[in-house]
């Protein structure tokens, strides 16, 4: 570079090495702006001309702004519906339920018939794992999974639809009945909602987790929907003695990975009419179930 001998320099940048200045000395050379890297008690300076100055940070700065790395923002959710119509529906089912044992409707002994029981259901008796779902024990059981399963599967009704969703509850619960029942002594019975209330807690976490919509906010705010759900899982599925705490894993871990899977598909194509449809085969399902658990 060859410069005269009279000209003023500025520093325009200062570094701890030559390599630090290195990539905004290309970029002045680039655009053909003369410019030294000097070293003065162990710092190093990158300078111009006193004309070239305001050009030279100038293009430096745009230079800047182009290249600076963009952070990868959440995605924003777009809820499918409501998730109110799925609620109602949950609730529909199994606040009928005692009202048809009392009357024994049919001629059936409706617990004797729907409840889990791992031996019968191992030989076979898979509707058990559905039928047990839509029982409970007394009114504070049906009101305690009223609640819990109205909120979380209101989540899961807002994310992938009250249609969609409620199948994917109703799947992973009974899956998650079949895990504990294989898991379980012959003689073991259970009966309540629990198993498909976690595992819609599980479902709306894992989907949210998978769909990216904390991307951007580093791991820990990644995985933040998988932390709640777990924190929840131990504060809530966690409980006496009389509580089936198996069921609410196996629940949860059926949940999980339903949650996984639906966030990879193109659910908002389904539209209205395959959200009901999913509802729909939601319901006909419970009823095949207690058909043929009746028959």
């Amino acid at each position: 570079m060859n410069t005269p001998t009279d000209v003023v320099w500025r520093t325009i940048r200062r570094g701890g090495s030559r390599r630090a200045l290195g990539e905004a000395s290309l970029v002045l050379a680039a655009v053909d702006i003369d410019h030294e890297i000097r070293r003065d008690i162990g710092d190093w300076y990158l300078v111009v001309a006193e004309s070239d100055a305001p050009r030279a940070v100038a293009h430096l700065e745009t230079y800047s702004l182009e290249n600076r790395p963009q952070l990868a923002g959440p995605t924003l959710v777009d809820p499918i519906d409501s998730g109110w119509i799925g609620v109602l529906g949950f609730l529909l089912v199994i606040w009928s339920l005692p009202s048809l044992e009392q009357a024994q409707v049919f001629g059936w002994d409706w617990r004797g018939i729907g409840r889990l029981e791992a031996g019968t259901v191992m030989a076979g008796e898979w509707w058990r794992t559905i039928t047990a779902l839509t029982l409970h024990g007394d009114i504070a059981h049906l009101v305690g999974n009223s609640l819990f399963g109205a909120l979380f599967g209101l989540l899961v009704g807002r994310y992938l639809g009250s249609g969609l969703g409620w199948l994917l509850i109703l799947l992973s619960g009974a899956l998650g009945n079949g895990l504990n029942a294989w898991l379980r002594p012959e003689d073991f019975r259970a009966i309540g909602a629990s198993t498909a209330t976690f595992a819609a807690l599980a479902i709306g976490s894992a989907f949210v987790w998978r769909r990216g919509y904390f991307r951007g906010r580093g791991w820990r705010r990644g995985l933040a929907p998988l932390f709640a759900a777990i924190a929840m899982l131990a504060f809530t599925g966690v409980g006496d003695e009389g509580t089936d705490v198996l069921a609410h894993f196996t629940g949860f871990a059926c949940g999980i990975g339903a949650g996984i899977v639906a966030a990879q598909l193109p659910i908002e194509r389904l539209g209205v009419s395959g959200q009901r449809l999913c509802g729909v085969g939601a319901l006909v399902l419970i009823c095949v179930a207690w058909m043929s658990a009746g028959g």
